[in-house]
């Protein structure tokens, strides 16, 4: 029940504040009330379809919330926008005289005295991490004022090929992953007649734009030792490499693929518990060092 009661807690620190607008927003850190301009604000995608239409599931609001206190400590503030689409940073319309949100609709000004425009980040696990650099990767061909794109952070993404890749076929498989999920959750996501060589999927492969020509902000890439994706993983982020990107590599030792998801495991794991907090703080050096140096699209 863990996995599908209510978080009362990300509730209560979240709000909806445009009515009839889907957009949910969780305060970190500071009180609402403040007047600081100086937060980061992330866009979160989810690997798990349900959090795209509600934020209140544990199984999942759970690491947000944990990244959230984390970032309120290691900088100043974050808002925390949960729920991105591949397209949701094209519909930009800043001649409203207000930062829209993704999709055209003007940021409620109860907003614009917390956040700050110039230091937004992507974050995306499984499956959204391949749309993290979708995204990213579309958003470097166009305008985003008042908008910068300051960093992605990819966290175990779910980059593969059509073939299966050696540590497909011998690493092991969890409940958060199976070759079976995998087959069949991109069967049902793709395209009718497209395969796992599809540019999202995989993004280092022929059907992608070539890497070179693509403007992206600075990467945190992270991986599991033990995640079925490793080698594809590996791959992708040698071509980024290979490509001249600003790309940080974080791996995780001895884990599987989302295993901070696993709650039981990381309450009562000492090697998953530590794990996880060893990523979440890698995640904030990385944006430590991005608001310290300057950065982003």
């Amino acid at each position: 029940m863990f996995m599908i009661d209510p978080a009362p807690a990300m509730k209560n620190s979240s709000r909806g504040c445009d009515p009839g607008c889907r957009v949910r927003v969780r305060f970190s850190g500071l009180g609402l009330h403040t007047g600081y301009q100086d937060w980061n604000i992330f866009l979160i995608g989810f690997a798990y379809p349900k959090p795209i239409d509600s934020c209140t599931m544990r199984f999942t609001s759970r690491w947000p919330g944990w990244l959230g206190q984390l970032l309120s400590r290691s900088t100043s503030g974050s808002l925390l926008r949960t729920g991105f689409r591949p397209q949701s940073m094209m519909g930009f319309q800043p001649s409203s005289g207000l930062p829209p949100w993704p999709g055209g609709r003007p940021m409620s000004p109860c907003l614009l005295n917390k956040a700050d425009f110039d230091r937004v980040f992507l974050i995306g696990d499984s499956s959204s991490g391949l749309l993290v650099h979708d995204v990213a990767s579309r958003a470097g061909k166009i305008d985003l004022s008042p908008l910068n794109l300051a960093g992605s952070i990819l966290i175990h993404p779910g980059v593969c090929r059509a073939t299966k890749s050696r540590s497909e076929l011998e690493m092991p498989q969890t409940p958060l992953l199976t070759l079976e999920m995998e087959d069949k959750f991109l069967s049902l996501a793709f395209p009718i007649g497209s395969t796992k060589d599809h540019p999202i999927t995989c993004p280092m492969g022929p059907a992608a734009p070539l890497l070179s020509g693509l403007h992206l902000p600075p990467i945190l890439y992270c991986v599991a030792e033990k995640d079925l994706f490793i080698d594809r993983n590996m791959e992708f982020y040698e071509a980024l490499k290979k490509a001249g990107k600003d790309v940080q590599l974080f791996a995780s030792h001895n884990m599987t693929h989302s295993f901070y998801l696993k709650k039981l495991a990381v309450d009562n794991g000492p090697d998953t518990k530590s794990q996880t907090e060893k990523l979440f703080e890698g995640i904030g050096e990385f944006i430590r060092s991005i608001d310290a140096h300057g950065g982003g699209t």
